[in-house]
C-alpha cells in the first residue's frame, strides 16, 4: 500500500468514527488527508470504493493490534488456545486512540450497512472471517467440540463483544467491567463446548 493511500484510509477511518458514514464527504476526506479530491478518486473511484476500502483497512488494523495475542510466542509468552482467545478478544478494549477509533468506525459502518446492500456483503464477509478465527481457537481449546457448536459459540462471543464495545465507547461501561463480562462469557462458552467429565467409579 502506498503512503498516500494509507493516509487517505487513516483519514477515512477517523472521519467515519467522528461523523459517521453519512458525514463522510470526499472533499473533507481530501482535506483531512492533505491530498486533492482527484487523488482520492484516483485511488478509490467513488464513495462506495472508499467505504469498502476503509472497512478492509479497519479489519487489517485490528488484525495488527491483536496479532501478538494469537502468536503463541508473542510478548505475553507462550499460552494455550483458550488464553490466546481471551487475549485476542480483550485487546478490543484497549484505551488507545487507534483501538477506540477502529471500534467506533466499525460500528458506524455496521449501522450504515442496513441501507447499503453492497457494504452489507463486505461487512458480512469480514464478520464471518472474524467468527471463523474465534471458532478455530474455541475448537483448539475444546478438542472434540462439534464444529457447528464452536461456530455458534463464536457468533455469541463476537456479538457480545460488539455490544459491550458500544457501551464502553459511549461511556456506559468501564473497560475493566467490559473485560470481566467478556471473560465470564468465554468461561461459559468454553464450559459448554468441553466434553462432559465421566465420573470415576470407586
Amino acid at each position: 500500500m502506498t503512503d498516500r493511500r494509507r493516509v487517505i484510509l487513516e483519514s477515512a477511518a477517523r472521519l467515519i468514527a467522528r461523523r459517521g458514514v453519512r458525514g463522510l464527504r470526499v472533499t473533507e476526506l481530501a482535506a483531512e488527508a492533505g491530498v486533492s479530491t482527484a487523488l482520492v478518486y484516483y485511488y478509490f473511484k467513488d464513495r462506495s470504493g472508499i467505504l469498502r476500502s476503509a472497512l478492509a483497512f479497519i479489519g487489517d488494523r485490528a488484525d495488527r493490534y491483536t496479532a501478538a495475542a494469537t502468536d503463541p510466542a508473542g510478548a505475553a509468552g507462550p499460552a494455550g488456545p483458550r488464553a490466546l482467545l481471551e487475549r485476542m478478544l480483550l485487546l478490543e478494549f484497549q484505551e488507545l486512540p487507534e483501538v477506540r477509533e477502529n471500534s467506533t468506525a466499525w460500528g458506524e459502518l455496521r449501522a450504515h450497512s442496513v441501507f447499503d446492500p453492497g457494504l452489507r456483503a463486505e461487512l458480512a464477509a469480514a464478520g464471518a472471517a472474524w467468527t471463523a478465527e474465534v471458532a478455530d481457537l474455541l475448537r483448539a481449546a475444546c478438542p472434540g467440540a462439534p464444529g457447528a457448536a464452536a461456530t455458534a459459540a463464536a457468533e455469541r462471543l463476537t456479538a457480545l463483544l460488539e455490544g459491550l464495545s458500544v457501551r464502553w465507547l459511549s461511556g456506559l461501561l468501564p473497560a475493566h467491567h467490559a473485560r470481566d463480562l467478556l471473560r465470564a462469557a468465554i468461561e461459559v462458552e468454553a464450559g459448554r463446548l468441553a466434553p462432559e467429565r465421566v465420573p470415576v467409579l470407586g
